[in-house]
C-alpha cells in the first residue's frame, strides 16, 4: 500500500465492525481462521490495516469470541483506532455488540475479518452509494458460473436462472439505528441471519447492491490462504489498494 486514493472533501468519517468470534470450521484447523498467517501477519491483521489505511475509516470495532487470548497480543490490538467489544455465538449477536459500542454516528459497515484483499476503490464505490443515495447496500459481485440447484442426494433438480442474482460480500454499509433495530427484531424473532443485508430484508426495509471487485475473496477453505496471498501481492505490485 502506498499513496491513499483522492476521495471526497468530506471530512465525515466511519466505523467499521468486523466480527471476529467465530472458528472457521472448513477451514480444517483448531485455530480460529482468522489466526492462521499470511506471510508474517495474521488474516485478521491484513484486514483491519486495509481498513485503517483508508482515509473515511476511523475505527475498526472487533467482536471477539469471550475466551480469545490472541488478539490482545497482536500488535494491532494496540493500535488506537482499534476497539474489541467481547461477541457471541452468532455472527448476529458478534455485530450487535460492535453495534453497541458505537455511538453518535448515522452510518456504520461491518466487514468480514476473513477478508483482507478489500480494496479503497471498492470503499469508495461504497460509501459514495450510501451517502449520494441515502441507501444502505453491500459489495456484491454477479454470478457468472451456471448454477445448480441439488436434492439432499446431491441429484440435479434444476438450473437456476442467473439473471439478477449476485454473490453478497462486505462490507456492507447501513444506518446504524436501522440496522441495529433490525438484527435485534431477526434474534427476537429466533430469525436466522447470514448476514446484515438479510437482517434489513426481514425487517421489510430496502437494500441494494454495489458491484464490487471479484478478488475480494473471504478466506474460508485451506487452499484460499494461498490464493489471498498471492492476492495481496498483486495488489501491492500495481498499487491496487
Amino acid at each position: 500500500m502506498t499513496n491513499k486514493p483522492d476521495f471526497d472533501s468530506s471530512t465525515q468519517q466511519f466505523s467499521v465492525v468486523v466480527p471476529a468470534a467465530g472458528i472457521g470450521k472448513r477451514m480444517q484447523t483448531d485455530c480460529p481462521k482468522q489466526y492462521l498467517k499470511i506471510g508474517t501477519k495474521c488474516i485478521i491483521e491484513h484486514t483491519i490495516s486495509r481498513l485503517l489505511s483508508h482515509p473515511k475509516i476511523k475505527n475498526v470495532i472487533v467482536a471477539l469470541a469471550e475466551h480469545d487470548n490472541v488478539f490482545a497480543k497482536l500488535a494491532i490490538a494496540n493500535n488506537p483506532n482499534v476497539k474489541s467489544v467481547v461477541g457471541g455465538k452468532e455472527r448476529s449477536d458478534s455485530v450487535l455488540a460492535g453495534l453497541r459500542a458505537i455511538n453518535n454516528e448515522n452510518w456504520v459497515l461491518v466487514h468480514d475479518a476473513a477478508r483482507p484483499c478489500i480494496t479503497h476503490a471498492d470503499i469508495n464505490q461504497l460509501i459514495t452509494f450510501c451517502i449520494d443515495n441515502d441507501k444502505g447496500a453491500i459489495l456484491a459481485t454477479p454470478v457468472r458460473d451456471t448454477m445448480k440447484r441439488t436434492s439432499t442426494s446431491g441429484q440435479i433438480q434444476h438450473t437456476e436462472n442467473r439473471d439478477n442474482l449476485w454473490h453478497a460480500q462486505t462490507p456492507q454499509m447501513f444506518n446504524h439505528a436501522q440496522l441495529q433495530s433490525s438484527l435485534e427484531q431477526a434474534l427476537a424473532n429466533n430469525i436466522a441471519i447470514t448476514d446484515e443485508a438479510s437482517a434489513i430484508e426481514n425487517s421489510g426495509a430496502p437494500s441494494y447492491v454495489v458491484e464490487g471487485r471479484e478478488d475480494n475473496i473471504k478466506i474460508t477453505r485451506p487452499s484460499d490462504l494461498n490464493l489471498a496471498a498471492f492476492i495481496l501481492e498483486q495488489q501491492k505490485e500495481i498499487s491496487c489498494v
